[in-house]
């Protein structure tokens, strides 16, 4: 049978997943800042001068940011009625990975294992996931691309199409001295073109190539808008049905509910 949570429990609940009142707007705030400071500093110390001149601080920023990010990942965990669930969901993965890094260092010692540390340093950019936290008003925007996602794979696979039709064709057209090699190369020149990227490391010489060239790169000024289209058409409709909560499940910490609703669509505990 569950255990019901203290009061002192509750309050912290409150203060830490919801935002609705002073106590919890003040913690979403220097969590905020907390993020973007740590994100900061290990941007700054990837920094060849930087790391050399202030190494030192950074590394002690780093173990504050660190033990105070550590001492949120507890309290979350207390306060929540299943941490379990918690720990396995998105938000709870991120805080894992914004904090284990640093202690993971304490294992991994040596010459051999430097750039071991180096790519465990890299893992606290995962930080800058936890501002998924402070958006959740636009929580559509997922709902949007996710809906979208069909369309877009359709339109990806069309576009696929043309480029290797295309890419094909001015194989044919064009001399392998002017960098059309292989039919792989000549693709990979037309997805630069359809892009409008153009690196122009290679580029048609022939008439006909450069037809073909200024064909493709209409296309793809009239191909651009297309995925806009789809996804702020998918986000209109998701801005209409959105009308949820903001509220977060004291059981599991999801948002997302039912302004009405008493129970969590997700793992069933009373709101």
């Amino acid at each position: 049978m569950q255990r019901e949570p203290k009061a002192w429990q509750i309050r912290l609940q409150r203060i830490i997943f919801e935002s609705d009142t002073p106590a919890g707007k003040a913690f979403d705030i220097a969590l905020l800042g907390f993020i973007l400071s740590s994100i900061l500093v290990v941007m700054l110390d990837s920094v060849a001068t930087l790391h050399s001149r202030y190494g030192g601080l950074f590394y002690v920023l780093e173990w504050v940011f660190t033990i105070l990010f550590t001492i949120e990942y507890i309290l979350r965990l207390i306060t929540i009625r299943r941490p379990v669930k918690y720990m396995f969901s998105f938000l709870g993965i991120i805080d894992l990975l914004a904090v284990i890094p640093t202690y993971l260092s304490f294992a991994f010692v040596g010459a051999q294992s430097l750039l071991v540390l180096r790519a465990l340093r890299l893992l606290r950019i995962f930080r800058v996931f936890r501002l998924v936290q402070f958006i959740s008003e636009m929580r559509f925007l997922t709902v949007a691309i996710g809906r979208s996602l069909r369309k877009i794979s359709i339109f990806i696979l069309f576009v696929l199409t043309c480029v290797i039709i295309l890419g094909s064709v001015i194989y044919l057209v064009e001399d392998e001295n002017e960098g059309f090699s292989s039919i792989p190369q000549s693709v990979y020149w037309a997805i630069v073109t359809i892009t409008t990227v153009g690196y122009g490391d290679v580029a048609p010489a022939t008439p006909l190539g450069k037809f073909i060239a200024s064909f493709i790169m209409l296309l793809g000024y009239g191909i651009i808008a297309v995925p806009t289209g789809i996804v702020t058409t998918e986000m209109a409709h998701a801005f209409k049905d959105k009308g949820h909560s903001t509220n977060a499940c004291p059981g599991c910490g999801r948002e997302g509910h039912d302004t009405d609703a008493k129970y969590c669509k997700f793992c069933g505990a009373k709101l």
